[in-house]
Order: C-alpha cells, then structure tokens, then sequence
C-alpha cells in the first residue's frame, strides 16, 4: 500500500540489494517478557539553603532498560533494531546474547550467540593479525582454523599493511572492523552487531554486507543495532523499533524503518505533537504482533500489581515519554510504570 506525503519519512529510497528471508525456516532465537532494571544512586544537587545546602542528598532509583520484550526469530533473518538513544537496543543485545542476565524473563537459543560491539576489548599491544589469530582461538577455532581465515579476515577488515601495527596504533573503526571480520569469519550461527557497520566507509559497508549475505545464505542468523534507520532499511529483512524499553513496531524492514525516520525527523524539527501522534498510530499497529510474541499472555492487572509493589522509585527518561505514557490506549501497550495517584 503506497503511503502519502504525510506518512512519508525524509528519504525513501530502497536497495534493491537488502537481504529477503526465507519463508519457513528453524527457530533460532526466543525471548519472552524481558525486563532489565538497575538500581543507582541519584544525587541532588538542587539549590538548598543551609546546611542541607552543603550536602549533596542521594536517592536509590530505578531505571528500566527492558519492560516485557518478547521476540522470536529464525535462521536466515536479518533483524535491524532501532530507536532512540536510551531505548534499550544495546541492553536487550546483551541479554539476547547472555552477556547479561535479565531481571526476569527467558532467552532461548539455538547455539551460543557471537556478540560484536565496538567497544569489544582487543589486546592494544599485540599486532592486528596476533589479535586475528588469538581472537579465532578464543571464538573455539582450532589453530589451523584461524590461520584459514586469516587472509578472508584481512581483506574484509580493510586494514591493508595496518594489520602488522600493534591495536593500539588504530582508530576505533579500525579497531570495530577487524572485531567484525573476526566475528564472521568464524562463521556463528547467531551474530549480533551493535552500531559496528557505521564505522567504516562505503566499500567496506558493501563488503560486510556481501559477507552477512553469505553467512545468511547458510541458515545464519543476524542482529544489527544502528542508529541509522536508512542502514537498517537498505540491509535487514525485519526491523524492531523500541521506544524505552518496549517493542513499538515488529515487522518488514522497509515498512517499519519509514516509521521510525518520520517519528524521529518529526520529533528533531521540533514537531511534537506529530511525533507523539505517529508513535500512537506504530503502537497501535504492533500491538497485535506484541501479543502474539509472547509465550504466555500476563493479565494487565498483574503488571501493574507488580510494578506498584517496587519500593524503589523509577526515574523517567524524558518529559515527552512521560506525555506519550499518559495518553489514551493503555490496553494496546501498557505502561506498568504508573505509579498510584499519591504515591
């Protein structure tokens, strides 16, 4: 169905070139009702006459990375997801790849997941082609193994005569991209980036593409956080948009990265009231797919007894989620952090 001018994000052109995934194919990733909280110590420093003044006052808060995801995938998807800074991409990674357990909530996987970041730590004083071959060792290839890869990892990274430069002569995206050619070339059956692919240029941008096509091709499967809607767009099958901590939107790439670059450029120029009403129209359309997401459906009751029995505060993340979370449809996508009148 073709959208109006209205519905329409800044940019609309589509790769041909973005990967299509198989119709029927094995579960690989399962993940029901995840939520991740932390609890921090806040400090106030508010203007106080006095000796309270001269103290800073300190408060235990909460705050929610993940409320409730739940999401099941395939081999041979390419899962984009995307979102606000402080939505919860990069925590629910992590927890997806067992990096880091949920406070409640299960993950299934079908084999241990590969888990890229650019910030993954390499040893800056070895050369990059020690770090292909300790990190091959270290991702359970054998010796001979690693010294296979070696020239596939060489190419795909880039580097050129880099490679023989101690990690810690090399930029960040130097250093993003050989973790990522490591990483695939090891072959896993579940990779997950996050933000990796943004640090290179567009050759190298076409080359992992070609490499993440390939490792697909053999019933792979691969998630990718990106700040950039447009890469998910050109890249993924299925797209996830998150807005603090919650699945908005869950489906085809193309339909759901549209929506999230109108919501955000609506929101950048300032257009609020636009913005907050796109978010309720994506809310409103996954709200079926958030339902059939989850392994065993939890009465609203039961959310929001369990969120009023905290004794910990939650913080909010911004006044505009704090407008968004008081507006009609609760039913479509309960907001369980509400907490009492009076509380």
């Amino acid at each position: 169905m073709a959208e109006n001018a209205d519905t329409e994000g800044p940019d609309d052109s589509e790769s041909a070139e973005r990967w299509h995934a198989p119709e029927q194919s094995p579960v690989t990733v399962v993940a029901h009702a995840l939520r991740m909280r932390y609890k921090v110590t806040r400090t106030d420093h508010k203007p106080r006459k006095g000796l309270l003044g001269k103290v800073a006052r300190k408060q235990k808060v909460s705050v929610s990375a993940l409320r409730g995801v739940s999401l099941t995938v395939r081999s041979g998807e390419f899962v984009g997801i995307i979102g606000r800074n402080g939505s919860g991409k990069s925590t629910l990674l992590r927890a997806l790849a067992g990096v880091e357990p949920p406070s409640s909530g299960t993950v299934l996987t079908s084999s241990k997941p590969s888990l890229l970041g650019v910030n993954a730590a390499l040893i800056p004083d070895l050369t990059g082609a020690q770090n292909v071959k300790l990190g091959a060792l270290a991702m359970g290839l054998s010796p001979s193994q690693a010294d296979e890869i070696f020239d596939e990892v060489v190419e795909l990274s880039a580097l050129g005569d880099a490679i023989d430069l101690p990690m810690r002569t090399y930029s960040a995206g130097m250093g993003a991209r050989l973790k990522f050619a490591i990483s695939l070339a090891a072959t896993p059956e579940i990779l997950m980036i996050d933000e990796a692919l943004s640090t290179g240029d567009a050759t190298f941008a076409e080359r992992s593409q070609r490499a993440m096509d390939s490792m697909l091709e053999k019933a792979g499967t691969v998630f990718l956080v990106n700040h950039a809607a447009q890469t998910i767009e050109n890249m993924c099958s299925r797209a996830v948009w998150m807005e603090r901590g919650q699945v908005v939107l869950d489906g085809d790439a193309v339909e759901v990265a549209r929506k999230y670059r109108w919501f955000a450029h609506n929101l950048a120029q300032g257009n609020e009231e636009k913005a907050i009403s796109l978010l309720k129209e994506a809310i409103l359309e996954g709200a079926a797919g958030r339902k059939e997401a989850q392994l065993v459906l939890e009465e609203p009751q039961a959310a929001l007894k369990r969120s009023r029995s905290r004794t910990t505060p939650e913080i909010e993340a911004d006044h505009f989620m704090k407008i968004f979370a008081e507006s009609s449809a609760p039913k479509a996508f309960p907001n369980p952090i509400l907490p009492k009148k009076g509380e």
